[in-house]
């Protein structure tokens, strides 16, 4: 059985995040849903949990980051695509959105990224699979 990953995120308001992840294509698991929190399906494996900041803080004794201020972690999906790089990212402007750095092309690897509305750093990258293999 793969390792399963949940990447848990405060929102500020879950319906607006909502909104704004389906805008980029994101499907939610209506078994892990409720007022408090939605489960957001990347992949198989891959899930990010968006839960309001109460709720939130129902895991951590340490105070929340504003993510519009601070920086504690990128989330970095892959691409098929250097076009589905790009097209993820205009999405997510669309949506609200903001590109906080340029887009980065090192021939064998190209990336860029979002801020989504609750200020959480999300890059998206497709490497050439000939450089993966060595």
């Amino acid at each position: 059985m793969a390792t399963k990953i949940f990447v848990n995120l405060p929102v500020k308001d879950l319906d607006k995040s909502v909104a704004f992840f389906t805008k980029l294509g994101f499907s939610f698991n209506a078994q892990f849903t409720n007022e408090n929190a939605t489960c957001m399906v990347i992949s198989e494996d891959i899930f990010v949990m968006l839960l309001i900041e109460p709720f939130f803080k129902n895991f951590t004794k340490k105070e929340i980051a504003d993510a519009t201020k601070t920086t504690e972690a990128i989330i970095c999906l892959s691409a098929e695509s250097r076009t589905e790089v790009d097209e993820m990212v205009s999405r997510a402007l669309a949506a609200g959105g903001a590109a906080p750095n340029d887009k980065q092309d090192h021939g064998y690897m190209y990336g860029h990224g979002f801020e989504d509305i609750d200020g959480h750093l999300w890059e998206v990258m497709w490497m050439d699979p000939a450089a993966v293999q060595g």
